[in-house]
């Protein structure tokens, strides 16, 4: 199976239909009427698309077990044909499109197997994803933003020469995902007025997106949030708590985190560890949502 350790819950929801026709007006009347030997094809079909919305995960080998939280079976019939559409949603780290089309295809069956002692005509068809929502693939717009980056990371040791710098690679690397380009990366010591002086020539020099790494544990020469926070204009405290709150699902010391964010004029700052783990998960929390601030900023609202 895929991995989606790395994926953040969120609300999602599918639907699918599936067309199932019948070869003469008799069947849907007998359809209308309840008057169907094996009986109502309807509330039968819809349990059985209940039970195989649930079980998608035993039967195909590649889906995640997730939990169904709101599942949906409703027909239509045009002529001689019943229109069946199945919604489900989750709140889970993946998607519920296939759920949906496997309700749509056990209900089709479950007609066409009652139906066909009484027409040897039925036919499926059509079964098919019509819509699906959720997940960061909903993101795309905030994706590919023009935006001026750079990544500074606090380390004494790796600025004294002693270690490499493998975390700032790594975020490069996350952030081109995103189709974010890095203009600037420099390794800076964890003192207080350097890091300070830092984001004052980012932002003199148009920086619309600083990612600072390291620094942002309790040891004495963490310090990285205690010099950026006096300089936050506007501070987004939910920012860092998502990425605390991400990482503490995967490492229990990440509640030590005191990471901040906000901006500072125009340019939004953010706080990261700076171990490679902790840096890449807090990525993964926070893009490509974080950035909607920059609409948000220009006082765009989302959905508006």
């Amino acid at each position: 199976m895929v991995s989606i350790t790395h994926k953040s819950s969120t609300l999602r929801k599918a639907i699918a239909t599936a067309i199932v026709t019948v070869s003469s007006e008799h069947t849907m009347e007998a359809i209308r009427n309840r008057k169907v030997p094996k009986g109502d094809v309807f509330e039968f079909a819809r349990a059985a698309g209940l039970l195989a919305i649930k079980k998608t995960s035993d039967l195909i080998p590649d889906c995640h077990p997730l939990p169904i939280e709101f599942a949906q079976i409703t027909y239509h019939t045009e002529a001689l044909s019943i229109v069946i559409r199945v919604e489900v949603h989750t709140i889970y780290k993946t998607g519920v499109e296939v759920e949906a089309m496997h309700g749509a295809s056990l209900v089709a069956l479950t007609l066409y197997d009652m139906l066909k002692p009484i027409d040897k005509g039925v036919e499926i068809s059509h079964i098919r994803l019509e819509e699906k929502k959720g997940g960061k693939t909903d993101l795309e717009t905030e994706q590919g933003v023009d935006l001026k980056t750079a990544v500074i990371i606090c380390s004494d040791s790796i600025a004294a020469g002693k270690n490499l710098d493998l975390t700032g690679q790594l975020i490069r690397e996350k952030l081109l995902q995103y189709g974010i380009s890095v203009q600037t990366q420099q390794v800076i010591a964890d003192e207080f007025s350097t890091i300070q002086q830092m984001v004052k020539e980012l932002a003199e020099q148009a920086y619309q997106l600083v990612l600072f790494a390291g620094g942002t544990g309790l040891s004495p020469r963490d310090v990285t949030p205690d010099a950026i926070q006096p300089l936050l204009d506007k501070e987004i405290p939910g920012i860092m708590e998502t990425a605390r709150n991400y990482g503490q699902q995967r490492m229990p010391y990440a509640m030590l985190s005191r990471g901040v964010a906000g901006f500072v004029g125009n340019m939004l700052v953010l706080t990261l560890p700076g171990s490679p783990s902790g840096a890449t998960e807090s990525i993964d929390a926070l893009f490509p949502s974080v950035l909607h601030v920059f609409n948000v900023k220009k006082g765009f609202r989302h959905g508006a």
